[in-house]
């Protein structure tokens, strides 16, 4: 105690400075602080530190140091950056962690970075959902790149980007969860806009681009493809003074083009270019051309839905498919030319207002459903091959005319089953048909096949109605009776309601197949190509019949008012006279 007598004394003073120093040395040891230790003992599971202040040495599991990659820095008396975790645990040890203190360490680089807004170098480790893992080169923390953040082009394959140390930027921290997002498209176009910044300072308006290539279509323009460094858009209405729908109607992908600046936008980093203004507006002359008129015309562009054609260089018009054949139903304007050929069209229509031109090619032709006409009016009959066959028609090409003509399964046979009948027809078959009707507007021939035999009903052509006929049954069902008259080709249906008077009677089955009958004609229209048989009729008939040639003419005579008629008709006579 003596040492307190005299706070004085040098060993007071002494005392007094060294705890002085040793409480700024712990004062300076806080939980959650990264710190400098240094190595002072390894072995082969752990590597004791030294860390000024502390009580006793903290200890680190090697694997630790060598998954951050210093290895090569466990040497003794090398320092290692830790965390400081606890001071003093339930064992009383200090817990220090060196992946912790690497991982906060590079956290606070990445937001130094992120508020500078500047780019991070990193590499691609591996692919996760949705995206790929970066890490970043200076501290190995790691990032989320979203897979349309690694490119401004779609990309398939990516092995070529793995492990290759590139710049990204750093778009999104959480520092609650200490998650980072980056991206490289963002590298990317940041650079490419510096770089197209200076390319399009090269253009001026009214500069003539030489050999654009066309790259691409859109509803509203065509983009142009220039010395591969730059992309240029010539809008719908810049391609061409006449109408144009869609660009591809014009353009092929991969022809090139002379194109003429018009606008430059250096804010956009746009630049706009014309066809049409390289050459004069050529309606300004369209009266030099007349309607119904023909003119050699040059294919230019083949379609689908026909093909575009050039009057003259830089008056394009559409030669439509519906003009391109009289008997095509369908026809190809890729199959019928190619790109250069020189055809005969006749001007249709000129509008200057809408700028537009239509014109026809089969028009230069004689249409053939008037010269069929011509040579084989309405009731003729030609020959003609079979070249489709479906579930209701057939389709007869006519000898001589590139034209085929339509046959119903209902204009094969009088009296038979028409779907029966076309089985009996093949396709390449030749036969011989009636034509019925030639519509020339409509490009529409109808042919019949049994208008060319002789009419099974002209037999009823001398009968009438009420005349009794013998008939042979041909079948009996529930329906009634099949028949067919005696001497004629045709079968024909009595009702059952038609078999008798008395409904008891009137039952197919009391006849049997063979038998022959009589019946009366019930109803008979040559025109309509309708007769209709009855017993019951016939029967009524001869009845009626019995009974006039039969009763007494005084039959009823005994009874009253029997002479009432009689002297009524007297007194309508006397009445007409005065």
């Amino acid at each position: 105690m003596e040492i307190y007598n005299s706070l004085e004394s040098k060993a007071s003073k002494e005392f007094q400075e060294l705890l002085k120093s040793q409480l700024s040395k712990t004062k300076n040891l806080a939980e959650g602080k990264i710190i400098e230790g240094k190595i002072t003992k390894i072995t082969e599971k752990f590597v004791f530190l030294f860390i000024e202040g502390l009580k006793s040495e903290p200890v680190i599991d090697i694997n630790e140091l060598k998954t951050l990659g210093l290895k090569e820095t466990i040497k003794v008396g090398n320092k290692v950056s830790v965390l400081l975790e606890r001071i003093e645990d339930r064992n009383g040890e200090v817990v220090v962690s060196a992946s912790k203190a690497l991982k906060i360490k590079g956290w606070d680089r990445l937001v130094d970075a992120y508020e500078k807004n500047e780019p991070i170098v990193g590499k691609i480790t591996s692919k996760c959902k949705g995206g790929v893992i970066v890490e970043h080169v200076d501290t190995g923390s790691l990032m989320f790149c979203p897979g349309s953040q690694i490119s401004d082009k779609p990309m398939k394959d990516i092995s070529h980007l793995m492990n290759e140390p590139q710049k990204f930027a750093l778009i999104k921290l959480d520092r609650i969860r200490g998650n980072a997002c980056v991206s490289r498209r963002q590298i990317i176009s940041s650079s490419k806009k510096e770089d197209k910044a200076k390319i399009i300072e090269k253009y001026k308006v009214g500069d003539v681009i030489k050999n654009a290539i066309v790259k691409g279509y859109s509803s509203f323009g065509c983009f142009f493809d220039v010395n591969s460094e730059l992309d240029v858009l010539v809008h719908l209405q810049e391609i061409s003074y006449s109408r144009v729908n869609h660009p591809e109607e014009i353009f092929n992908i991969g022809e090139k083009h002379d194109l003429l600046v018009i606008t430059v936008d250096k804010e956009k980093q746009q630049v706009g270019c014309s066809i049409k203004q390289l050459s004069p507006d050529p309606f300004e002359h369209i009266s030099n051309y007349e309607l119904n008129k023909k003119y050699n015309v040059k294919v230019v562009k083949l379609m689908d839905f026909g093909a575009f054609c050039e009057l003259e260089p830089g008056l394009t018009t559409l030669l439509h498919s519906s003009e391109l054949s009289w008997t095509k139903k369908n026809p190809s304007a890729k199959k019928m030319f190619k790109i250069g050929d020189e055809i005969m069209c006749i001007i249709t229509e000129i509008d200057k207002e809408k700028r537009r031109v239509s014109i026809s090619h089969r028009l230069t032709q004689e249409n053939p459903y008037i010269a069929l006409q011509n040579k084989h009016p309405v009731d003729s009959l030609v020959e003609g091959t079979i070249t489709t066959i479906n579930d209701y028609a057939i389709y007869v090409k006519i000898d001589g005319f590139d034209i085929d003509g339509f046959l119903h399964a209902n204009d094969l046979t009088y009296d038979k089953k028409p779907e029966e009948e076309l089985k009996k027809f093949k396709k390449d078959q030749k036969i011989k048909v009636k034509i019925l009707e030639i519509k020339a507007e409509q490009q529409k021939v109808r042919v019949g096949y049994k208008q060319t035999q002789s009419d099974p009903f002209d037999w009823f052509k001398d009968k009438k109605v009420n005349e009794a006929l013998t008939v042979k049954i041909i079948e009996t069902d529930s329906k009634g009776l099949t028949v067919q008259p005696e001497g004629a080709k045709i079968e024909l249906l009595i009702k059952k309601s038609q078999i008798a008077i008395n409904a008891a009677d009137a039952r197919p089955n009391r006849f049997i197949k063979g038998d022959r009958i009589d019946a009366a004609i019930q109803e008979l229209d040559t025109k309509k190509r309708k007769v209709s048989l009855s017993i019951k009729l016939l029967e009524e008939l001869q009845n009626k019949e019995a009974v006039s040639k039969f009763s007494s003419p005084l039959s009823g005579k005994n009874l009253p008012f029997s002479s009432l008629s009689d002297k009524l008709e007297k007194k309508e006579k006397k009445k007409k006279k005065e």
